[in-house]
């Protein structure tokens, strides 16, 4: 009996304990990341740093990511999978898309460092040569069409407000999404009642181009 125990041990409790700690490290190799790349963009930040501030060596953190590449890649993957998971959920519950556009936005206000590592990178990766620059040229046109199919949508449906043009309105909104939050990062070491509120402000502008946002 004892010899079933240990060998079930060995095959099977100790590996998913350790499976589940090696989970757990590397999600929090991820938030290290996501506060540096913050903090100092992907060219300045060192995995020697994010290593130390999750009290790892750098060679056990080439064992999760082998590259700075591969790390950057993992961070903007765990970004899309936040958010696409909450967005798919509301609308699944039955909101609107721009309904849930707003929620998303609501909940990035209280994420800095995700917006931060987001709105650095996004200026960061224009360059051809940078590690996110795919990443971003496929990101953008793909947001813009599913804002597009959406305002189509609304125009079929008689709720898009005359003289919108859909394609220059999708535009408009994923801009305006990224614009809101480089103010809003900037507004948050100003006085409080000065703070942007992107979701508000985003509010403000869909009510301007839909005759019935809740539709």
């Amino acid at each position: 009996m004892a010899g079933v125990s240990e060998t079930t041990t060995e095959s099977g409790t100790a590996p998913r304990r350790g499976y589940a700690k090696g989970r757990a490290k590397r999600e929090e190799i991820l938030q290290a990341a996501i506060v540096m790349f913050g903090e100092v963009g992907y060219h300045g930040a060192s995995l020697r740093e994010i290593a130390s501030r999750v009290g790892i060596s750098h060679p056990g953190l080439l064992h999760h990511f082998p590259t700075k590449a591969a790390l950057l890649e993992a961070v903007l993957e765990h970004r899309d999978e936040i958010d696409f998971a909450d967005f798919d959920r509301d609308l699944e519950q039955g909101r609107t898309m721009f309904d849930a556009l707003l929620r998303l936005v609501q909940r990035n206000a209280l994420r800095r460092p995700v917006v931060e590592v987001f709105a650095g990178l996004a200026a960061e990766a224009t360059s051809p040569d940078h590690p996110a620059h795919d990443y971003f040229a496929q990101r953008y046109p793909t947001t813009v069409r599913r804002m597009l199919t959406e305002l189509e949508r609304r125009a079929g449906a008689g709720t898009l407000r005359p003289g919108i043009e859909p394609a220059v309105a999708a535009r408009t909104i994923v801009a305006l999404m990224d614009g809101l939050q480089i103010q809003w990062l900037y507004s948050l070491d100003g006085p409080r009642d000065a703070r942007v509120d992107m979701a508000a402000d985003l509010k403000t502008y869909l009510d301007l181009i839909v005759v019935d946002p809740a539709s």
